[in-house]
């Protein structure tokens, strides 16, 4: 079986979640952290690095037994293309997966299709999670249309890819409205990803 690490990119919980700040929303450092909990959670049994900037989110990483790369540059597509570098040498294959899922569920044991993995957001126009192969001159796109820009990279370098949109993991919190969808999928909406069964290592 591949090598796997599981890359999750954090802010600082203090400043974490500008637009549901700027909305008036509550206690928002709680619920940041809270979401980034149940993602580490989630991905486990796999080796786990935070990717952080900050003193606050090194602490965090350590405080749940996982790994923490320090980005020496800001910015989300520098810090993940960084430790794309990094810790590309160690493993064969890395899963970048946001830290504010609502539903992570089965992040830990799914087994990814060969090639290049792309779960949208509930919109289907961000990248939730995305799977690669170490060793790519790949080019990260975080941001609007990030879905579209990351499969051109997929074609660019010519390689199998699979788009996975109305999953689970499609639900980032993000804004007030991402907060209602929440509490929707709980009564039952969204499914995890048809591949998400469990490895067989």
């Amino acid at each position: 079986m591949p090598r796997d690490a599981v890359l999750i990119p954090l802010k600082s919980f203090s400043i974490a979640k500008k637009r549901l700040r700027q909305n008036g929303a509550t206690d928002v450092s709680a619920l940041a952290e809270r979401l980034a909990r149940g993602v580490l959670r989630a991905c486990r049994p796999r080796t786990i690095f935070v990717l952080g900037e900050s003193k606050d989110v090194d602490t965090f990483a350590q405080s749940q037994g996982v790994g923490y790369w320090p980005s020496p540059t800001p910015g989300l597509n520098a810090t993940v293309a960084g430790a794309y570098r990094s810790l590309g040498a160690d493993f064969d294959r890395l899963i970048i997966v946001h830290g504010d899922l609502h539903a992570p569920e089965g992040l830990g044991t799914f087994d990814p299709d060969q090639g290049i993995t792309i779960v949208t957001d509930h919109h289907q126009r961000g990248t939730n999670v995305l799977v690669l192969p170490t060793g790519l001159d790949f080019h990260f796109s975080y941001g609007p249309d990030s879905k579209n820009l990351h499969e051109s990279e997929a074609r660019r370098l010519g390689l199998p890819y699979r788009i996975v949109a109305n999953s689970s993991w499609s639900l980032d919190i993000d804004e007030p409205d991402d907060l209602i969808l929440g509490l929707e999928s709980i009564r039952g909406g969204l499914e995890a990803p048809s591949n998400a069964r469990p490895r067989t290592d």
